[in-house]
């Protein structure tokens, strides 16, 4: 799993209310957001005509690859207004859990061990250091500057104990085995 997939899990952890399943419930959300048929159509890469069928409940069961971009889709629009009320009180005053499993190495003093090794952290993380995140992901960074940016946190929060000890300390992140995050 993707760092920016494990955000975007826990922000839909906050959600509400389900979001909608069947598959002409999804379509339905879809033409009510987007505003009429042709833009889903475009949207999910299918005709106009397919979209309308949906919606009128003629097609029940998409096929498996059409499925999954929307629900996809549904759940990247749905509950716009929680999603950024989670986002805020994670980002100043919750801050967020984190659960990761993967090999850490450092780059460190000579005469230190800098050896990767596997870790298993279970962390939460200050509100600033969850705002480090979160923006980092709003701005659209790659999987790749998540993944440092989760690194300097952890180096931060754990390994530097927020510059208690360790100074001068860089943690690399590397084989992600599992991560989750929740607020």
């Amino acid at each position: 799993m993707t760092i920016d997939a494990a955000l975007h899990d826990a922000l839909q952890d906050a959600f509400t209310r389900p979001a909608p399943k069947s598959a002409g419930a999804q379509v339905r959300y879809l033409v009510r957001q987007h505003g009429g048929p042709r833009a889903v159509a475009a949207l999910l890469g299918v005709s106009q005509r397919t979209v309308e069928r949906y919606v009128r409940d003629q097609i029940k069961r998409p096929r498996a690859g059409l499925a999954a971009r929307m629900s996809a889709e549904v759940r990247r629009r749905w509950q716009p207004q929680v999603r950024a009320h989670a986002r805020k009180a994670a980002s100043t005053s919750e801050g967020l859990m984190i659960d990761v499993r993967a090999r850490f190495g450092f780059t460190a003093a000579p005469g230190s061990t800098d050896d990767a090794r596997m870790r298993h952290l279970t962390l939460a993380l200050p509100p600033h250091h969850a705002a480090r995140l979160l923006d980092a992901q709003t701005a659209g960074a790659t999987d790749r500057e998540l993944q440092q940016a989760t690194a300097d946190v952890l180096g931060e929060v754990y390994f530097r104990d927020g510059g208690q000890r360790a100074p001068g300390l860089d943690v690399e992140l590397t084989d992600i085995e599992r991560i989750a995050f929740e607020l």
